[in-house]
């Protein structure tokens, strides 16, 4: 079972890899912007999906700049020199949105990590940058024909640092 789980997680990381390349190119180059000047990366993730938070400032390689934002915490401390990378299991999230549409309506750009079910594109269409994980069900089937193994956090991370390692030469470049 893990050694085909292991084969499925390389495929999906390859077609994210693949397919979303450049948008984690162009999401890099947005939140560059405020590790250059003097704002803040304010990472906001849901569920699971903390992990790309606390990867990006707990961890042994922290992000520049970077900080995790709480949905408790005030809105109007956000700068127009701020960038929010935001991160959630799917583009539906209702929490999500609605930050999304107040980053939107302020003007303050940010990169969206989720994956698209269906047509639901809500966080797709807000994000200035939007990288899609490329997961909408399980990676393994069962023996009724259902699906099970679905790793959101694992292709989160691995968007994660497919950014990071480009914001690092964009930044390495500047100085």
């Amino acid at each position: 079972m893990l050694k085909m789980f292991s084969t499925q997680l390389t495929g999906l990381f390859n077609r994210i890899q693949e397919k979303e390349d450049f948008a984690m190119e162009d999401g890099a180059r947005l939140l560059a912007q405020a590790a250059i000047g003097s704002g803040r990366i304010y990472i906001f993730a849901t569920k699971e999906m903390k992990a790309v938070g606390y990867e990006a400032t707990e961890s042994q390689e922290p992000l520049k700049n970077a900080s995790i934002w709480s949905i408790d915490k005030p809105l109007e401390e956000i700068s127009e020199t701020d960038r929010f990378l935001i991160v959630t299991r799917n583009a539906a999230d209702e929490e999500v949105i609605k930050l999304a549409e107040f980053l939107s309506e302020k003007k303050i750009p940010f990169v969206a990590v989720s994956s698209i079910q269906s047509n639901d594109k809500g966080l797709a269409e807000l994000a200035d940058i939007h990288i899609d994980l490329k997961l909408t069900k399980g990676l393994l089937p069962d023996e009724a024909g259902n699906r099970f193994g679905y790793p959101a956090s694992m292709a989160a991370l691995y968007v994660y640092y497919g950014i990071k390692f480009i914001l690092e030469e964009i930044l390495e470049e500047y100085e």
